[in-house]
């Protein structure tokens, strides 16, 4: 009898280890699958960060940070949060670039030198500051200037940034209360009068990023540019929004 329930007891064990084991390899089934569904979420994050940067990124080292978050976001997902992992991955992978991009800032030593003289230049005009007001002060060439603000951006060297493009992109992410209703009610009529103002190629680049989700190849495309001539003109407009918004907050 003694035997017959140690050999119940062994049995029961084996079978709660199998279930286990089947349980962690079904876990590793889903990460695996949801990594290999998401691969193309990587080159969208980054197709989308590189119009925030100056030309002449590493993109493989960024698509291998980018893959690490991915597969981190994969590790660490809890499906019964309901949470879409499309909206949770995206946050990681992002994360996990910016992060690659501030350990290793791949800007040469004249860029830095522009950058400061753009810097400097921001600092002492009155807002709204236009790029053609910094090209002016600065003596650099108009796409000049544009490379120097988004190498900005990057280095996180000036605050324009958080009060300006993150309302431009986030605005609807604020608690959705009377206040902040009103307020982005004010700050979206802003924007739209704002986004009327811009040159009509401007224009168009930021609807077409903003509104219809192209890729800045797709755009090219549409308006027979290259990559790197929308690429500016998006960071142009961007800046132009912010200063902006920037300017009516402190009127």
């Amino acid at each position: 009898m003694r035997n017959a329930t140690k050999i119940d007891s062994c049995a029961l064990g084996e079978s709660v280890e199998t279930a286990e084991a089947n349980q962690q390899i079904a876990a590793r089934s889903r990460r695996d699958e949801l990594i290999l569904q998401h691969l193309s979420l990587v080159r969208h994050v980054i197709g989308r960060l590189l119009t925030e940067l100056p030309p002449g990124m590493d993109v493989e080292n960024l698509k291998s940070a980018g893959t690490l978050g991915l597969v981190e976001a994969a590790n660490k997902f809890d499906p019964t949060r309901g949470v879409e992992f499309k909206a949770y991955a995206t946050t990681r992978v992002r994360g996990a670039v910016l992060d690659e991009l501030r350990r290793n800032c791949p800007l040469p030593q004249e860029v830095l030198q522009r950058v400061a003289k753009v810097r400097k230049a921001y600092e002492e005009l009155q807002p709204p500051v236009s790029v053609e007001a910094l090209a002016e002060v600065t003596g650099l060439s108009h796409d000049e200037v544009v490379d120097c603000l988004a190498a900005i951006r990057l280095t996180r060297m000036v605050s324009w940034e958080d009060s300006g493009r993150t309302q431009f992109v986030r605005m609807d992410d604020a608690h959705d209360q009377p206040e902040s209703r009103m307020e982005r009610a004010e700050q979206k009529q802003i924007l739209t009068e704002a986004i009327a103002s811009l040159p009509e190629r401007e224009r168009q680049v930021v609807t077409l990023y903003y509104m219809e989700d192209l890729r800045l190849k797709e755009i090219g495309h549409v308006l027979k540019l290259s990559e790197s001539r929308v690429s500016r003109l998006l960071n142009s407009a961007v800046f132009q929004l912010g200063e902006r918004l920037r300017a009516k907050e402190l009127s």
